[in-house]
């Protein structure tokens, strides 16, 4: 097993996760912020024992993948649609005041005008998995604030990839490259919830109702209908996780859906190990010292500011104060999308090095404080008190 083969980099990975795990629990933090830290220490930038990450990078987004098609599998159509409506003023609003906070304070320190924009689209989004793996989904209360939180995460998701479609095809034609580009989006996407409500009634609840006692078999179909509706998902140029979604959504009227649900989850937290190991790996500390007076009031905003907003939204759509905050921890930090968007922003030369690496600084930071943040003061199945800890 040599040093530069897949199967030592899954070794260091999973050990160290271990490792670093258990040292978390005994210190009562969080997991997530062990595999951040396990990424930073053997990645390119620490002792550089997996000095090449791209791999792992592709590997990482699976987990995101069967993380939205877990959360398509617990939503219903006539629900989700009743979620989507009940979300928009709150993720309308946040999204527009996050992104105005983000440009001002980044234009404060010197940022260009595009630099600024981005960071500040950057910021606005909130962290799918971290709201997700750190939400109880058992006692009847947190069912209310899973289908808030969920809302907000949906209609944001939906915000990103319209970003990263822009950012696609950013300086790679005119103006109606892009209308062109938006369009086959709107087409795509009611093409793909066709497809996959065709396919899930006339073919896969046949196969499964018929062999629904080989699990092993009920496990194979499952993984490959949410790969091959990513795929579709990709063809159709609305992403890899909008189709594995959408092959969930399609399968939550199923009656096996809990069942697919929870042989899945495994395969889920497996890849998600790697995802966190990835951004912590792919951190650049080189240009850290040039923009870490910005990173430290931006992450303070975000962490800081973020709750407040979602609390102040969250109460004018009725919510009681207590839930209302709830909500607004819970998705007080930077997102997955954001570390995507800067990537994306970056390598298609629209922004600047310092910006990508503030991005990238921020959205770490707010991960690891915000999970625990969460874990010590909210139920969650990670929570650092026994009276909190919650499936």
């Amino acid at each position: 097993m040599g040093t530069g083969s897949i199967a030592f980099a899954f070794f260091l990975i999973f050990f160290g996760a271990a490792v670093l795990a258990t040292i978390a629990l005994f210190t009562r933090q969080s997991l997530l912020v062990a595999y951040i830290l396990l990424g930073i220490i053997v990645g390119p930038w620490g002792l550089k024992l997996i000095p090449h990450t791209q791999t792992i990078n592709e590997t990482s987004t699976i987990g995101i993948m069967f993380l939205l098609f877990l959360l398509g599998l617990n939503l219903q159509v006539k629900n989700l649609i009743s979620m989507l409506r009940g979300a928009t003023i709150i993720t309308i609003a946040s999204t527009v005041t996050f992104t105005v906070i983000g440009m001002g304070v980044s234009r404060y320190f010197g940022f260009n005008w595009i630099d600024s924009v981005m960071i500040g689209v950057a910021v606005m989004f909130s962290s799918t998995i971290i709201g997700l793996k750190l939400l109880p989904t058992t006692a009847l209360h947190h069912q209310h604030i899973g289908e808030v939180v969920v809302s907000v995460l949906l209609m944001q998701d939906i915000i990103a990839i319209l970003v990263l479609l822009v950012l696609n095809l950013w300086g790679a034609g005119s103006a109606h490259d892009y209308l062109i580009a938006i369009f086959r989006t709107l087409i795509a996407i009611p093409v793909l919830v066709l497809v996959a409500y065709f396919v899930e009634r006339y073919v896969l609840h046949k196969l499964f109702k018929k062999y629904d006692r080989i699990r092993e078999y009920v496990f194979l179909l499952a993984i490959g209908w949410c790969l091959g509706m990513a795929e579709l998902g990709e063809l159709f140029g609305v992403s890899l996780e909008i189709g594995a979604f959408i092959a969930g959504v399609a399968l939550a009227s199923s009656p096996i859906s809990q069942y697919i649900a929870e042989s899945l989850k495994p395969l889920r937290d497996f890849f998600l190990v790697v995802f966190f190991f990835s951004v912590g790996a792919g951190f650049d500390f080189h240009v850290v010292p040039q923009v870490l007076i910005f990173v430290c009031v931006m992450t303070l905003l975000v962490l800081l500011i973020k709750p407040l907003v979602f609390r102040v939204f969250s109460k004018v759509m009725q919510e009681s104060s207590k839930t209302a905050w709830e909500i607004g921890w819970r998705l007080g930090q930077a997102s997955e999308f954001s570390l995507l968007v800067g990537f994306l922003a970056y390598h298609t030369q629209v922004i600047t090095e310092g910006a990508y690496i503030s991005i990238e600084a921020v959205t770490i930071l707010t991960f690891i404080i915000s999970s625990y943040v969460i874990i010590m003061f909210f139920p969650s199945p990670l929570a650092i008190k026994a009276e909190l800890r919650r499936d």
